[in-house]
């Protein structure tokens, strides 16, 4: 039977007599329809040719290691793959042209190709980027290393060197590496980044090692690296039937029966007993697929509830009794005061790394707080219970705590909800308070708002989300200029026409990895873009000023204009009052709701949050701190 998973794929266990890859079962993925149907991707075969792959009769033609790749990919939910073309993954990117349901999109850089399988990962639930040999995977590992940093599954295909290349005797110094005849550097990199490595450069073990990576991949959810011979992608062998593909199946981690019982009644014992509990949302819920079960929670106990920062659109903000983001001193209004005047907390799949600690700062009662992680749970003074999936833990506690509204009445109480900035005098100049009152207003439950690292952070924080608004952040890794490719590879896996993304940048960030505005122009995506024009790095200029924060002003609008280069679907502005402002966002979402706009905002470079002013206090305060005496 399928079994639903909360990003939107299905898993599937198919029977087969072929033999398995020893790694213990997999799980198959397949794409949704709109019916909910699924309909199978042709099995038809390629050849290769001086012109690269032709389609041939599968009863004729074995099929090669390039094909099977191809056909794993779509097996579990990957129709767009991101790419750079180099002289060692050309053949394989052939296959990659040739198979149906498979789209290959060409980036600008590897970088932002990774950027987009990131983004396109926390859409659709797996992504995949292929690339050239060491000096395309180590532009491409700054983006993976992000995408492990948030527990996002992506294929990482690169085109190695020719398998004659390989072992000990081999003393040649090849192009693309760095002067040596070990060209492992890559490889070593890569092993940091990734939860698994496979090295493909013979085709007995090829079938067995994609297997063995997809299947990681999927398990782990966690970006893995594959790379393949260039002289191998175009080669037949058995073990790339063209029957039915041997079944990748995950074996279901289970909870301890036992230990899930105890911490049960343990949890329900102390919340039972507390006045005002509180339950807060982390990112994790994502990877634990624990969201579901997160929202049956909340509907039971009646608890006020938060999210931390990179959980947001995790949670329906329309929620009874939502009440917004826990960010410590930058929490949204009365959020923070209630989470921790709590006399019992529980927090779910929350990561409390730097940033979203603000300096490691957060003052909620740590004795009474009990932790919720993916595979166990941890009760204050040390108790620690496991194997337990969070989301097993999350429906039996459900089952268990008795509803409890005292915190959020006492939140209700005490709320006064933020005024809304002041309406500016004709000609007077935009400030970032107005623009994102605006945004608030255009927001609609068929899009997504993705955040630029910067002060876009803590204006988005304050948005009131549609229901099935999406929302998305970098957090951990912080990756300036993360954002824009992100965007084109959230934007390419949606499945429904009427969806459309909305990415806050702002001019520094933008100036990072601005190519593959082109690809999203190409493809014809539909997103809205407000680039923030303040002049430099502001979020920088927070912690510790200096003149490196101040960059080289650009025309951006004309910059995407000239991207366009009348070819295309694409609107560009740029706006300095709200008067200008308000009339361009009514452009977007009606006379131009069928193209990409870019909205420039000109603002003044001392424009910022009073969030971005504590936090850049706070990180300066951390960064500062004397050394610890010899």
């Amino acid at each position: 039977m399928p079994i639903n998973l909360e990003n939107g794929l299905q898993a599937e266990t198919i029977s087969s007599t072929m033999p398995m890859p020893t790694m213990a079962t997999r799980s198959m993925l397949k794409p949704p329809t709109t019916n909910g149907v699924y309909k199978p991707h042709s099995k038809s075969q390629t050849f290769t040719t001086n012109n690269g792959p032709q389609m041939a009769d599968p009863s004729v033609v074995p099929s090669t290691l390039g094909h099977y790749l191809a056909r794993r990919l779509v097996q579990i939910g990957i129709s767009d793959i991101f790419s750079v073309p180099g002289d060692s993954n050309l053949i394989l990117l052939d296959y990659f042209v040739a198979e149906k349901g498979l789209n290959l999109v060409g980036c600008c850089s590897e970088l932002n190709a990774g950027y987009a399988a990131d983004g396109y990962a926390r859409r659709r639930g797996v992504g995949a980027c292929a690339v050239t040999f060491t000096v395309g995977g180590l532009s491409l590992i700054n983006a993976i290393a992000g995408a492990y940093s948030e527990d996002l599954p992506v294929v990482c295909i690169v085109g190695g060197p020719n398998s004659n290349e390989y072992g000990k005797s081999n003393k040649k110094i090849l192009h693309h590496t760095i002067g040596l005849p070990d060209f492992s550097q890559e490889l070593q990199c890569f092993r940091n980044v990734t939860c698994y490595q496979a090295v493909i450069n013979n085709l007995k073990d090829a079938q067995w090692e994609i297997d063995c990576a997809i299947s990681k991949c999927l398990e782990e959810s966690k970006p893995v690296y594959i790379s393949i011979a260039c002289n191998l992608a175009a080669i037949p062998h058995p073990s790339f039937s063209v029957q039915q593909l041997i079944p990748l199946s995950i074996s279901p981690k289970q909870s301890n029966q036992m230990s899930l019982e105890m911490a049960v009644e343990k949890a329900a014992q102390l919340l039972n007993g507390a006045v005002k509990p509180v339950l807060v949302g982390g990112k994790k819920l994502r990877v634990a697929k624990a969201q579901a079960a997160f929202v049956e929670l909340a509907n039971t106990c009646d608890y006020a509830v938060a999210v931390t920062p990179s959980a947001k659109g995790m949670f329906p903000e329309n929620h009874p009794h939502f009440m917004g983001t826990y960010w410590g001193v930058l929490s949204t209004a009365f959020c923070g005061e209630t989470v921790e005047i709590a006399d019992a907390s529980i927090f779910v799949g929350a990561i409390f790394d730097e940033l979203e600690t603000v300096g490691f700062s957060l003052s909620y009662k740590k004795n009474k707080a009990i932790i919720v992680e993916t595979d166990h749970v941890v009760f204050p003074n040390g108790p620690r219970f496991g194997p337990i999936l969070m989301k097993d833990f999350l429906w039996a506690l459900a089952k268990r705590v008795k509803p409890n509204s005292t915190a959020y009445e006492n939140y209700r109480r005490i709320y006064i909800p933020e005024s809304s900035p002041a309406t500016s005098e004709p000609g007077e100049a935009l400030r970032v308070n107005v623009l994102f009152k605006h945004i608030q207003k255009m927001l609609t439950n068929d899009m997504t708002v993705i955040s630029e690292a910067g002060d876009s952070w803590f204006h988005t924080q304050k948005l009131r989300l549609p229901q099935s608004c999406g929302y998305e952040m970098q957090i951990v890794y912080a990756s300036i200029g993360w954002s824009l490719g992100a965007t084109l590879g959230y934007a390419q896996a949606s499945s429904s026409s009427n969806d459309r993304v909305v990415l806050c940048i702002g001019d520094g960030s933008f100036q990072m990895a601005p190519q593959d505005l082109s690809t999203m122009l190409r493809l014809g995506q539909r997103n809205i873009i407000f680039l923030i024009n303040n002049g430099g790095y502001t979020i920088e200029v927070e912690i510790h000023d200096g003149p490196y924060n101040v960059i080289k002003n650009w025309d951006y609008s004309a910059l995407v204009d000239a991207m366009h280069n009348h070819n295309g679907n694409c609107w560009t502005t740029k706006v300095q009052t709200e008067e200008e402002l308000v009339k361009a966002i009514e452009i977007a979402t009606r006379d131009h709701n069928d193209c990409l706009c870019f909205i420039e905002v000109i603002v003044h470079r001392d424009d910022t949050s009073k969030e971005l002013l504590e936090f850049g206090n706070k990180l300066a305060e951390m960064n500062s701190r004397p050394p610890e005496p010899l």
